[in-house]
């Protein structure tokens, strides 16, 4: 006789899919799995911890980093009162009261033969007498020719300078003997003076036969003033020339490899500016920061090697009319503006007027703007 066994009832058969499901289950009970998936976890969890560490350490030598140079700046400071060089007003004020901070320092690169590029300066975009006192005080900008000494100190080179500082009180004076060829040391001592006469967040060099819209200059550093090491301005790389002779010809040419090789990433000289990080780098420096025959190419090379951020701004190049007159008309008001076949402004002088009439940003947008 056959047995038939029942169907258990409440139950259901498993299929072929829930089998394998359950088969899947049942594998978390193993113990050597169980493990496995444990160590994930704590390789995970380990990783993680690395990856904190790691941020940890970069977030700290950027803080030491910091500290280090606004330490530099402060010996530097000191120095410069012990050594009885010219000091500011700001740095004469008690050390219990601090220094007082601007947004920046222009120094317009200026020679003894330029007193006609000065005047035409001061009559189109640098304000004068108490509207320059007014600019230092309620805006924070610094502004002042930058010129050194005759070969002959005391000559009549260095009292014609003197007669025109008495008559407009706009010159920074420098330790410096003045040359086309020793533009480099000119710009090494200029930003090593500024850095210890003037506590700023930026420091600029311009040359006096360019255009400058000092407010839309300002409002382009407020951009980047959050970051350490700055480096603005138009960058370039140019050739490096070998050959003697002609124009802007590089003698330590061999530094750079094979003929034909152009140089490192620079900004160009007719205006630029960096962070106060880097103007007290140059200042503790100056005395190993190796100087190449071109100045815009002897600041590029001071930066080799450093953390330092190169922004390019075009703004900071803009041709004279009407490249500058037609982008300000479109609202892309230009920061500087030059001629690029004569470095400069050709004939400044007589030009640059009708360059700040038809580029300038106009009085109101100085007095304006807030910084």
């Amino acid at each position: 006789m056959m047995w038939t066994i029942p169907e258990p009832k409440g139950l259901a058969r498993t299929t072929a899919m829930e089998a394998e499901k359950l088969n899947v289950v049942s594998e978390g009970c193993n113990s050597r799995i169980l493990q496995e998936k444990e160590v994930k976890r704590e390789t995970k969890g380990i990783y993680s911890e690395v990856f904190k560490t790691q941020n940890a350490i970069q977030t700290l030598d950027k803080t030491i980093s910091n500290l280090e140079m606004e330490l530099a700046a402060a010996k530097a400071a000191q120095e410069s009162i012990r050594s009885g060089a010219p000091v500011a007003e700001d740095i004469k004020m008690s050390e219990s009261s601090g220094r007082r901070r601007y947004l920046m320092v222009v120094g317009i690169n200026t020679a003894f033969s330029s007193r006609k590029r000065r005047d035409s300066v001061r009559e189109t975009w640098m304000p004068q007498g108490e509207k320059r006192k007014k600019l230092e005080e309620e805006k924070g900008i610094i502004i002042r020719f930058v010129i050194g000494h005759s070969a002959t100190s005391g000559g009549i080179l260095d009292r014609a300078i003197e007669a025109e500082d008495r008559k407009h009180g706009d010159f920074l004076r420098l330790d410096h003997v003045e040359g086309y060829l020793e533009l480099s040391a000119k710009t090494k001592t200029y930003f090593a003076t500024a850095v210890n006469l003037w506590d700023a967040d930026f420091y600029i060099k311009v040359d006096d036969d360019v255009h400058v819209n000092i407010a839309t200059l300002g409002q382009t550093l407020l951009r980047h003033r959050s970051k350490p090491r700055v480096y603005i301005g138009c960058m370039k790389s140019g050739p490096v020339l070998s050959q003697k002779g002609v124009r802007y010809h590089e003698p330590e040419y061999w530094k750079f490899g094979e003929a034909g090789n152009k140089y490192f990433r620079h900004a160009t000289g007719q205006l630029y500016a960096i962070s106060k990080d880097l103007a007290t780098y140059i200042s503790n420096n100056k005395h190993v920061l190796h100087k190449y025959a071109n100045e815009d190419v002897s600041l590029g090379s001071w930066f080799i090697g450093l953390d330092v951020d190169h922004i390019d701004d075009r703004r900071l190049c803009c041709g004279t009319p009407p490249d500058c007159e037609w982008k300000a008309q479109a609202g892309n008001v230009c920061v500087a503006s030059f001629d690029w076949t004569c470095s400069g402004i050709c004939r400044s002088a007589e030009r640059i007027k009708e360059v700040h009439k038809r580029c300038g940003e106009g009085e109101k947008a100085l007095w304006n703007a807030s910084f």
